[in-house]
């Protein structure tokens, strides 16, 4: 026992203790297998490819500069201490460098990303795409990459200054952080190009996800009040129907943008001699709309709508209570609107939104376009003018909206489909 009014050794620190554990254990290992073990061990700690020989030669070096250095100074050192002054003068270590965490992390994403936009950049998109299209074959999902570039924007810089597009850029970043999910990956991987990988999606999904981008795109920029229209042109691909391998699908991406580019942005050639010569060709009449209801987003008419919410309820309480049936009045036409994307069907998703305040009730999202959305629900149900829902679809991240029932009618399997728009 220590005498009283000695002083107790210092408590070693974990990787100490842990140090000291290894020496024991290692010394009733044979030669062979403390040789294996410390060539992993190196590899592990110090990034070091080493023979087993120089392994072993290099531990027994430290045990000894241990025991040498411990003597001088009258006072244990530890194993830690020796081993790294060992490697450091066998040429084996790198001069270490002390780094806190933080910055580390910090210098990590300044690796992989753009600084100013504060997207992924090019090298970290190949790496992703790859270990993406390795899970997609894994599991047999689909996997769409989708590449964009805008439109007119050497324009901008040449009109404004690089200032301006640097802001333009900058909104191009928001708009793709805001529409997209969590599980998808946005990257700038050039000077006005853009890439996206969105797991789980396929060509049809992605595509209307590539519009709405280019809707929210285009509504961003108004506040920096360009007299130059810049657009977001996109081209998709998806894996496995146009190509197993990376390289593969980023060509056909490629060849789709500018195949979009040439279709939106070509101009008709200049009318020849004759032509300019021939009289003005008459127009045709346009066709009147339909005399019925017709859909907030397509100029066709809708089949007549069996009744309202309120109606519709009213109708089955007079019909238990054997009551006469209320006739139902013609309800008023609204005529559409132009739409700005095209509308997404949900069928085959679990695609649903949640309704109220309370989210007391749930329906089915049948499909989905810019201005409005198609629900479906078991029964007729009173609801208000101005609905509170939050919408959960396979595109987009949940996402809180006010919506008004414009129209609802019967289906064949007896529930009820409701159109509803959108509302500010």
């Amino acid at each position: 026992m220590p005498s009283p009014g000695a002083s107790a050794p210092p408590r070693l620190s974990i990787e100490d203790s842990y140090l000291e554990l290894l020496a024991d254990t290692l010394e009733g290992v044979d030669l062979s297998a403390r040789g294996q073990f410390l060539q992993r061990y190196f590899k592990i700690i110090a990034h070091l490819d080493l023979p087993e020989a120089q392994c072993l030669q290099l531990w027994d070096e430290a045990l000894a500069q241990r025991r040498q250095l411990s003597e001088q100074i009258g006072r244990p050192l530890s194993l830690k201490t020796a081993l790294m002054d060992v490697l450091a003068r066998s040429g084996a270590l790198r001069v270490p460098v002390l780094i806190e965490y933080e910055d580390l992390k910090r210098l990590q994403l300044s690796a992989v990303t753009d600084p100013l936009t504060g997207l992924y950049n090019r090298r970290l998109f190949s790496e992703t795409f790859e270990k993406e299209l390795n899970r997609a074959r894994r599991y047999g999902h689909p996997l769409a990459l989708v590449i964009l570039d805008l439109h007119r924007f050497k324009e901008v810089n040449d009109r404004y200054g690089h200032p301006r597009g640097d802001q333009v850029l900058q909104c191009a970043a928001t708009t793709l952080q805001k529409t997209l999910r969590t599980s998808d990956s946005a990257f700038r991987i050039g000077g006005d190009e853009f890439a996206l990988i969105l797991p789980q999606t396929d060509s049809a999904q992605a595509i209307a996800l590539s519009r709405r981008v280019g809707v929210v795109f285009a509504d961003s920029l108004r506040g920096l009040e360009l007299a130059i229209r810049v657009s977001m042109d996109h081209g998709v691909a998806t894996f496995p129907q146009d190509g197993e391998h990376a390289d593969q699908l980023i060509r056909i991406a490629d060849e789709r943008l500018y195949a979009q580019k040439h279709a939106n942005h070509s101009m008709p050639a200049a009318p020849g001699p004759a032509e300019a010569a021939a009289p003005p060709a008459v127009e045709p009449a346009k066709p009147m709309p339909p005399a019925g209801p017709v859909s907030i987003e397509t100029a066709h008419g809708l089949e007549p709508p069996t009744s309202t919410f309120r109606e519709a309820a009213s109708a089955a309480a007079a019909g238990i209570a054997g009551a006469p049936a209320k006739a139902v009045p013609e309800p008023p036409k609204t005529y559409a609107i132009q739409r700005k994307a095209e509308r997404v069907s949900m069928s085959g998703t679990n695609a649903y939104a949640v309704l109220g305040e309370k989210a007391s009730r749930r329906a089915r999202v049948l499909d989905l376009g810019f201005g409005g959305v198609a629900l479906e629900l078991d029964t007729p149900e009173e609801l208000p003018d101005n609905l509170l829902a939050v919408l959960h679809v396979p595109i987009l991240p949940p996402v809180r909206v006010s919506l008004k029932p414009v129209w609802t009618r019967k289906t064949e399997q007896g529930s009820f489909r409701v159109g509803c728009c959108f509302v500010s």
